[in-house]
């Protein structure tokens, strides 16, 4: 006799429930069984414990006796460490569609682009090179004069972030005085 692994369709319309039961490979998808060894809720969320329940040692019983699972029973097993089951390999289904392609040539133009604008920046920089060997010959007085403004931008810095912290206070005080605006409102 034939014996396989498989779920037992209840529940009404729209809410199915299934039971895991051994039955006669020939006998109907709800009709008698031998024994039932598990339930299977899909309506429940992936990670509930209740979702599938399994006997393990009935399992490991009837598969040792030489029962075949179907291919959702066989994934439950294998969830459940009693049968490895070999994944199978669709290489139709992990091609990308025809948008996905689209998208893939249109980023490629991009890094393409990008890399060409990288080259012609690379070559850009020679005759700026050019420039500041020039700038090096200039006289060291022009480089004094330069040197000034930046002395100075660097001496307002420490004056700018002083007076952050008061624009901080002055931060956090408004959304209080807003709060107590909107209690006002309330009462």
């Amino acid at each position: 006799m034939a014996v396989s692994i498989r779920l037992s369709r209840g529940g009404s319309k729209k809410r199915p429930y299934y039971r895991i039961v051994v039955a006669d490979a020939r006998s109907p998808r709800d009709g008698n069984f031998i024994e039932k060894i598990g339930t299977y809720n899909p309506l429940l969320a992936k990670d509930d414990a209740k979702r599938i329940t399994l006997d393990a040692d009935r399992a490991k019983h009837w598969l040792g006796v030489g029962a075949q699972p179907t291919d959702r029973v066989a994934r439950f097993l294998d969830a459940a460490g009693l049968r490895e089951r070999a994944a199978r390999n669709n290489p139709n289904k992990g091609k990308p569609g025809e948008k996905a392609l689209e998208r893939l040539e249109e980023q490629a133009k991009k890094a393409e682009e990008a890399a060409e604008a990288a080259a012609a920046a690379a070559a850009a920089p020679e005759p700026e090179a050019v420039e500041e060997v020039a700038a090096e010959e200039a006289p060291a007085e022009v480089a004094a004069e330069e040197a000034a403004p930046v002395e100075a931008a660097a001496e307002e810095a420490p004056a700018a972030e002083e007076a952050t912290p008061s624009a901080d206070v002055a931060a956090e005080e408004a959304p209080a005085a807003e709060e107590a605006a909107e209690e006002k409102a309330e009462g």
